[in-house]
């Protein structure tokens, strides 16, 4: 089942986030809520979150073009509106009965097998349907999203009893491939999987730090990188969901849980939390919160810290424990430190590990939901199960029993195992019964991981390697840091044209994919740098033109390539996509060509590339296109999605957006396979350029900006060097000119570029701080 058109009922900050995202998928959606009391605009609440959300950052809209998709309404006068809705999605206030009212009207209007879901996470779904008909209990279930609903990839999933099974099975269907979600199955118990254990460890953590007289920074160190966990650690968390949130969170799991249930026994009331809340310290929403930001007399701002014996702010402190140096060793290194970090990190690891151990099978059947949930949930790196693997699972029964601690049952029976294990290539877990199961994926699903642990590379070295993805399909890997590319890069590029040959051999097809966290940074700037400081400039140049030339053999290849896109696809990474035959990009990937941030110019065949695509695109306007081909790369735009991605350019019309990266993979192997029949390569490029003319105008309107402060003067430097690449050089409308003839443009702009000292620093500012310099 294909969900087509659905409706939210209630329009407050999740309802409203819910029916964008809904709406980023291609979903028609109708946004209801109450009439406010004396409105003379009944639809008020409704359309003022929409043109809220339009103006909101982080933004609930991939495109702007996805507000059109919303309709709003009220529920007084338009009820009626969601009888052809596929899902109905109840997003209202947390009251048992303001809900059941809500479900007997919904169900007077809505269509025969149309499904309802809550997204409560506090009211239990057998309350909600105990007093309706069979009918609608049959057809409901909890869809439990996690906020702000873009861009946190967990989606709970809960079904009653009486649920039919084609429901969830439907829901599971759209979470998945139509959302981009992680689609978890939950047991109808309080707080599901994330929220349950979430909770406890945010609890645990703040009770352990207030008793063990630890800064919020050191809590945070310890709480964070070495545990896998955000660099937000525990109380930049609380900051950032609203420290008034946890009170009432607290509140409904101390209603609901067992009287046996572990929170209760760590759960306190911290007054100085509450003195905080007060006084309106809830978090970066307030007037600050753990941490704040303070303005200083000259206009600069600081980050301070909350002191949790005084309650009152000072500067922040780096924090200086050895445990950290041996958290950055291994995870038992740290929990066995003697200092106050190791035993803060043994005491609130040891309790929420302990906990989760002790749920499962009650509120999931296996422990892969439980360490999926709690990574798709709180952005974990590793989940619970994960965690007690790294520990070792018999060493840490041993240590809580020593601590007189009781030991969970199915901790107890992976005795000198462990709760995963590679089992003939194949990824296995430990299940509840004592056996191990192969880890299961959704049809569709292919992941690099999966044919790693199977297979040995076609080909590696230290940036790259080669990977039989299946299918006659060869898969390119970027393994260096954050994917940066480099002169290895490009040699294992030419070597994977060289393996597939003329594509009649094992191998047919190209996918360029990585499972990192980014695709790639682009080029390694710290090897630019190193080449500047010992002015090698031959080999400088040689780099760039090797570069060119792998790119080039990559775009005219005689069979089929395709980059399989996720997070950010910078500088080089973006010009390694934009010479493939074909893009498949996760809907959030970041595309941009942003050298000029370092006062240098596209120099792999960037400008070359985005300008054939806008001619193609909107070639009757030639002065129209360069400019605004110039105005992309000078301006260093990155998209802020697929789809935004596809408006600047960087995406053709025929490029896929997948919603889930977890099928990017899979997707592009389907676009590759597609395009190898009948493939042809793709001719030589030929472009003709206006010239010097057009160079002028670029120029002119980057130092119009500069005499009225909105550039600097190496932009413009920057900016003249760009348009002579944009504009083709010493050129005319009528001469025809190659990739060759681009590529030469681009190199001599990048060398003439990356000797000026301005570029240099700039270069020298990026490494250093991650951040441009406007010099």
């Amino acid at each position: 089942m294909i969900i087509q058109r659905a409706a939210v009922i209630g329009s407050g900050v999740m309802g409203s986030g819910i029916a964008a995202h809904l709406a980023n998928a291609g979903i028609s959606v109708v946004l209801l809520d109450i009439v406010p009391a004396g409105a003379s605009d009944r639809n008020a609440l409704a359309t003022g979150a929409i043109a809220r959300m339009k103006t909101q950052e982080p933004a609930p809209f991939m495109h702007p073009s996805a507000a059109e998709r919303i309709v709003p309404g009220n529920i007084d006068d338009d009820l009626a509106k969601v009888a052809d809705c596929d899902w109905i999605i109840e997003a209202v206030l947390e009251d048992l009965e303001v809900k059941r009212t809500l479900y007997r009207k919904l169900d007077a209007v809505r269509k025969a097998g149309s499904i309802v879901s809550s997204n409560t996470s506090t009211i239990p779904l057998r309350l909600l349907v105990e007093t309706l008909p069979p009918g609608f209990a049959a057809d409901f279930c909890v869809t439990h999203f996690f906020n702000p609903p873009r861009y946190m990839r967990l989606l709970e999933v809960v079904a009653g009893v009486a649920t039919r099974p084609e429901v969830i099975s439907a829901v599971r269907q759209c979470g998945d491939v139509q959302l981009g979600k992680g689609v978890v199955d939950c047991k109808d118990t309080p707080g599901f999987i994330a929220n349950r254990i979430g909770t406890f460890w945010m609890e645990c953590a703040v009770r352990e730090a207030f008793d063990r007289g630890l800064t919020v920074e050191e809590a945070d160190a310890v709480c964070g990188r070495p545990m896998g966990v955000p660099n937000t650690g525990v109380f930049g968390l609380f900051d950032l969901v609203g420290i008034d949130l946890m009170p009432h969170v607290s509140k409904s799991m101390l209603a609901t849980l067992p009287k046996d249930d572990g929170y209760r026994a760590i759960r306190v009331d911290q007054p100085l939390i509450h003195r905080m809340i007060a006084e309106g310290y809830t978090g970066r929403k307030g007037k600050g919160g753990f941490y704040k930001l303070t303005k200083r007399p000259d206009g600069s701002r600081v980050k301070e810290a909350m002191d949790l014996v005084s309650g009152s702010y000072r500067p922040m402190r780096e924090p200086r424990l050895a445990s950290l140096a041996s958290g950055r060793r291994n995870l038992r290194a740290l929990v066995e430190h003697p200092d106050k970090g190791g035993q803060y990190a043994w005491r609130v690891l040891s309790q929420t590990l302990q906990y989760a151990a002790a749920l499962v099978p009650a509120i999931a059947d296996t422990i892969v939901q439980v360490d999926d949930a709690m990574k798709l949930g709180y952005g974990w790196e590793k989940g619970p199960f994960e965690l007690i693997d790294q520990l070792g699972p018999a060493w840490f029964a041993a240590a809580l029993a020593k601590g007189g601690v009781v030991v969970p049952p199915l901790l107890a029976a992976v005795g000198k195992g462990t709760f995963y294990k590679v089992d003939g290539g194949a990824l296995q877990y430990f299940g509840t019964d004592g056996a191990y199961r192969q880890l299961p994926r959704a049809a569709g699903v292919v992941l690099l991981a999966d044919i790693k642990r199977a297979s040995r590379p076609v080909a590696s070295n230290p940036s790259a390697a080669l990977w039989d993805g299946g299918d006659g399909v060869l898969v390119l890997e970027f393994t260096s840091k954050m994917n940066s590319l480099d002169a290895f890069s490009m040699q294992l590029v030419r070597q994977a044209i060289a393996t597939i040959g003329d594509g009649s051999g094992a191998f047919g097809a190209l996918v360029i994919h990585n499972e990192g966290t980014n695709f790639s940074v682009g080029a390694n700037l710290g090897g630019v740098l190193l080449a500047l400081n010992i002015a090698a400039w031959k080999e400088m140049e040689e780099a760039g033109r090797a570069g060119q030339q792998a790119l080039k053999a990559l775009k005219y290849a005689p069979f089929p390539v395709v980059a399989a896109v996720h997070g950010m696809a910078l500088g080089g990474g973006c010009e390694v996509c934009l010479h493939a035959d074909a893009i498949v990009a996760h809907a959030e990937a970041q595309l941009g060509l942003v050298e000029t941030g370092v006062g240098l110019v596209p120099g792999w065949g960037g400008c070359k590339e985005l300008l054939i695509r806008n001619v193609r695109k909107h070639g009757d306007d030639l002065i129209k296109v360069i400019g605004g081909t110039f105005e992309t790369i000078m301006m260093a735009k990155m998209s802020k999605s697929a789809q935004h991605a596809r408006s600047l350019g960087f995406l053709t019309d025929d490029d896929v957006i997948v919603m889930n990266r977890d099928r990017l993979l899979g997707e592009a192997k389907k676009k590759a396979l597609a395009l190898k029949s009948g493939f042809r390569a793709t001719t030589m490029a030929e472009l003709r350029l206006p010239g010097p003319m057009a160079k002028q105008l670029m120029v002119a309107q980057v130092a119009q900006r500069a005499s009225a402060g909105q550039a600097t003067a190496h932009d413009v430097v920057v900016a003249t060097a760009l348009a002579e690449v944009i504009s083709g050089g010493d050129t005319n409308p009528s001469r025809i000119l190659s990739d060759d003839d681009l590529f030469t443009l681009e190199r001599n702009a990048f060398l003439s570029l990356v000797r000026t000292p301005a570029t240099i620093a700039r270069i020298e500012h990026m490494l250093a701080t991650g951040k441009p310099l406007r010099n």
